[in-house]
């Protein structure tokens, strides 16, 4: 969703009028959305979920989207129709191809989900915030990046300072509410440091609800300063402070870490669709920015290994922190609003009306 509203506030300020369309489910996480945007809720279904009787009932329901989009659309010519994947998407995206609107894509992954997929083929553009990402054949894609969270703008490039005998920050996190194996192993891989990191490191750990008393009881029984929370809501100002991150792979946690400019050791989510994490994970691994560690390979030892071998070299983890720099796109969204504009055939100014 949050390329989608970063999309949706570029525009508005253009004079554009913008309406996402999505549908119940999509809907509850649309709080961010300016209240300019008209939010216009369509059926949709997935095939992934649900008991026998749901997923029977699923064409059916998509069907009806697709039928009450196509006339909404038929009334009102939309300059573009712009899709970011997922199931809420189909009826929109169906509608725009019935009508041989203007469309497009956008992916935050470096493998396309399983909706953009079967449009990728049906659309005039397709937008990509990873790079590479893999495409079908015959499918061109147009690097834009991922757009980023204001915070996280507003901490672009934030000065790095390399890993010494002075406090030092260690950032973990694993998606919007940590994860679990991200809890097993990283207290005690960190525990495992020589003493003379141990005694200059905070560490902000993001863990699930279940798993934050006995992550917080871990670091307090080996003397680690540590801040254990399942969501914080200043990660940007963290991470800028960090000396190392340890993470997921996730598209927006690879952006944010790109654009602010950090070190980091990446753990892909093992069973994510198209295993898309990994590939996320590639271009700053292949910009030497990022230490990857399959899920199949961590262990305790490993990872204290890694945490070590970056800790101990300041001059290198100064170079991890440039070398991401060099993979962020903080002009993701203005990439975008040039595609729409481009499709369009509208090339606005400020405050004209499309």
């Amino acid at each position: 969703m949050f390329p989608a509203q970063a999309l949706a506030e570029a525009l508005l300020e253009k004079g554009w009028r913008v309406r996402l369309s999505t549908d119940a489910r999509g809907a509850r996480y649309a709080g961010g959305f300016p209240d300019a945007v008209e939010i216009v809720e369509v059926a949709s279904a997935t095939f992934a979920r649900g008991g026998i009787l749901a997923k029977a009932l699923a064409p059916f329901r998509i069907l009806g989207g697709v039928i009450g989009a196509t006339f909404r659309m038929l009334l009102e010519r939309p300059a573009v129709v712009v899709g970011f994947g997922g199931y809420p998407a189909i009826p929109a995206m169906t509608a725009a191809w019935i009508l041989r609107l203007p469309r497009m894509l956008h992916e935050q992954n470096g493998v396309l989900g399983r909706v953009n997929r079967i449009f990728s083929k049906r659309v005039n553009a397709v937008a990509c915030g990873t790079w590479p990402t893999e495409l079908p054949a015959g499918v061109e894609g147009v690097h834009t990046g991922n757009p980023v969270r204001a915070a996280v703008m507003e901490r672009a490039g934030a000065g790095y300072i390399p890993p010494g005998d002075y406090p030092m920050e260690l950032l973990v996190i694993g998606g919007s509410q940590g994860a679990r194996i991200l809890s097993d192993v990283v207290p005690p891989a960190i525990a495992a440091l020589p003493m003379e990191h141990l005694e200059h490191m905070r560490v902000s750990h993001q863990a699930r609800g279940e798993d934050q008393e006995r992550v917080e009881t871990y670091y307090l029984e080996h003397a680690i300063t540590a801040d254990v929370q399942p969501f914080f809501t200043d990660v940007p100002r963290r991470m800028s402070e960090a000396q190392l991150v340890i993470s997921r792979s996730g598209a927006s946690s690879v952006a944010d870490i790109s654009i602010i400019g950090r070190p980091s050791i990446l753990i892909p989510y093992a069973v994510a669709a198209g295993d898309h994490q990994t590939a996320n994970a590639r271009g700053l691994a292949d910009a030497q920015a990022a230490i990857v560690i399959p899920e199949s390979q961590l262990d305790v030892e490993t990872l204290s290994e890694q945490i070590r071998a970056i800790l101990e070299n300041p001059d290198a983890a100064l170079q991890m922190s440039r070398n991401a720099l060099s993979e962020g796109r903080p002009d993701a969204t203005e990439r975008l609003v040039e595609m729409v504009e481009e499709l369009s055939g509208h090339k606005t100014q400020e405050g004209a009306q499309p």
